[in-house]
C-alpha cells in the first residue's frame, strides 16, 4: 500500500464529503432566503470558529469540527400560548421547562421589524421545502455522481449468461472446500453449463439476472426448470428441486436468511447505462438503507460491544465518515484493480454517502429535517382540517414541544458517532485483504 496515495485519498475524500455537506446545507439556505426567512448564520462544521465574513444579515464560515453544518434561521420555534411575549419564566414539567427556554433563548434576538420573516410564520410547504432542500440537494449529488460513472464508465452487471457451474453444495461456514462427499448442485444435476443463457425459470421468462436471482431465491426446496439458449437453441433443462440454503439476505448482507439455491454464477460484464438505470440502483441503495437504518441502533451497539471483547468487525456494519474516508484511502492505494475502476469505485462510494445523508435525514424524528418536515406537514392537515370542518384556525405547530425528542436523539446520534469513529480508528473495516 503506498501510504502517500492512501493518505490523499482519504484526505481528499473526506474534503468531497464535506463540500457535500456543504451544499446540502445550501440547499437549505437558498430556499429559505427566498421565501424571506430571516437567516443569520451558514457554517461548515461546529465548535470554535475559524473564519468568517458577512454578507448582509447572513454570517458565513467555517468551524473547528469538520463533521456537519448548519444554518440558522430565526424564529424556529412559535410562541407559547401561555407566553406570548416570550419573557423567560420557570414552570413546572421538565420538558415544558426545556420548550420554553428554547423559545426564550430565540426570541431575544427577534425585533418587531423581523415580524414576516420568522420561519414558523412561513406557510406549510414553504417550510417543507425548505427544510427538505438539504437532503434532496444529496439526492440530486448522488445521482449526478451515480450517472457519471453509469453513462461514462459503466457499471458490472452481472448478466443471463452463465459463467460457471459450481459442482457441489458447499455449506457457507465448512472449511473443506472440496467436492468429496458432498451432494451436487442442482444446476449441476439438470445439466446447464457455462455459456448457457437463462431465458425462463419454471416458465417465466426472465429479462435479467435479478429476475434469476428472485426466482431462485424464492422457489425454496420446490422443483425448478430452466429453459436456456444453447448454441442457438432454446433447450429446456431437465426439472430438479432447488435447495434451500442459509444465505446473505438481499437488502441486508449480514443477516442469512433461507433462500432457494441452484449453485449457478453468471457472467458479470460492464454496461453503461442512462437515467433509468441509476434511478434503479439508487431505488435498490435505498431499500437496503431504509434497512440498514432501522437496525442503525442495534448495529452500533453491537460494533461497539465487539469492539470491546475483542470480537471481529462486521464486515457489513456502519461506519463513521472517518470510515469511510479511510476506506477511500484503501481503495485509492491498493494495487488490486486498476486506475479507472478506483475512480470510478470512489465516485461511487461518494454518491452513496450522499444517498445515506439524504434518506438519513429524512428520518421524522427532531432535530433530523425529516422532524421539521413532519412537523411542517401535520400544521398543513390540521390546518386543512380546521378549514374543511368550518372549525378555528388551531394555528402554528408547537415544534418546541418536541425538544425532549430532539435531545434524545441528538445524544444517540452523538454516541453513535463516537462509538463509530473509535471502531473506525482502533479496528477498521478492510476492504482489501
Amino acid at each position: 500500500m503506498d501510504i502517500v496515495v492512501y493518505v490523499l485519498g482519504a484526505v481528499v475524500f473526506f474534503a468531497l464529503v464535506m463540500a457535500s455537506i456543504a451544499l446540502h446545507e445550501i440547499g437549505h439556505l437558498v430556499p429559505g432566503k427566498l421565501f424571506g426567512v430571516k437567516t443569520t448564520q451558514y457554517f461548515v462544521g461546529f465548535g470554535r470558529t475559524l473564519w468568517s465574513t458577512r454578507r448582509g444579515e447572513t454570517e458565513y464560515g467555517v468551524k473547528a469540527i469538520p463533521l456537519g453544518g448548519y444554518v440558522r434561521f430565526v424564529g424556529m420555534y412559535p410562541p407559547s400560548k401561555e407566553h406570548p411575549d416570550q419573557v423567560r419564566r420557570t414552570r413546572t414539567g421538565m420538558f415544558q421547562t426545556m420548550a420554553d427556554q428554547a423559545r426564550s433563548v430565540e426570541w431575544e434576538d427577534i425585533t418587531p421589524a423581523d415580524e414576516g420573516r420568522l420561519f414558523y410564520q412561513k406557510r406549510s410547504w414553504q417550510k417543507v421545502i425548505i427544510m427538505a432542500g438539504g437532503p434532496t440537494m444529496n439526492i440530486l449529488l448522488a445521482f449526478l455522481l451515480l450517472l457519471g460513472v453509469t453513462a461514462v464508465y459503466g457499471v458490472s452487471r452481472p448478466q443471463l449468461t452463465v459463467s460457471e457451474v459450481q459442482p457441489c453444495i458447499v455449506p457457507g461456514d465448512a472449511t473443506d472446500t472440496s467436492c468429496t462427499g458432498k451432494a451436487p448442485t442442482p444446476a449441476a444435476q439438470m445439466g446447464l453449463q457455462p455459456g448457457d443463457r437463462i431465458v425462463s425459470f419454471n416458465g417465466r421468462a426472465v429479462d435479467s439476472w435479478a429476475d434469476v436471482s428472485t426466482a431462485i431465491r424464492g422457489n425454496l426446496d420446490r422443483p425448478a426448470q430452466l429453459t436456456v439458449v444453447r448454441g442457438g437453441q432454446d433447450l429446456a433443462l431437465p426439472t430438479v428441486s432447488t435447495v434451500v440454503q442459509g444465505v446473505p439476505d438481499a437488502l441486508d448482507p449480514s443477516k442469512r436468511v433461507a433462500a432457494g439455491f441452484l449453485g449457478v454464477v453468471p457472467t458479470v460484464e460492464r454496461v453503461r447505462g442512462g437515467p433509468v438505470a441509476v434511478v434503479r440502483d439508487m431505488w435498490t441503495m435505498t431499500e437496503q438503507t431504509a434497512v440498514a437504518l432501522v437496525h442503525f441502533p442495534a448495529k452500533v451497539f453491537y460494533t461497539g460491544y465487539n469492539l470491546v471483547t475483542g470480537k471481529p468487525r462486521d464486515l457489513y456494519g456502519p461506519m463513521s465518515i472517518l470510515g469511510a474516508s479511510r476506506a477511500a484511502g484503501e481503495i485509492a492505494s491498493t494495487n488490486k484493480i486498476d486506475a479507472a475502476d478506483k475512480g470510478a469505485a470512489l465516485v461511487t462510494v461518494l454518491g452513496s454517502v450522499n444517498l445515506f445523508v439524504a434518506l438519513f435525514n429524512f428520518v421524522p424524528l427532531l432535530p433530523l429535517d425529516g422532524g421539521h418536515i413532519a412537523g411542517a406537514l401535520y400544521e398543513a392537515v390540521r390546518r386543512r382540517l380546521a378549514a374543511l370542518f368550518k372549525r378555528p384556525d388551531p394555528g402554528f405547530v408547537d415544534t418546541a414541544k418536541m425538544l425532549p425528542v430532539a435531545y434524545v436523539v441528538g445524544s444517540l446520534i452523538a454516541v453513535s458517532g463516537a462509538v463509530l469513529i473509535l471502531a473506525d480508528v482502533i479496528d477498521p473495516i478492510r476492504l482489501f485483504q
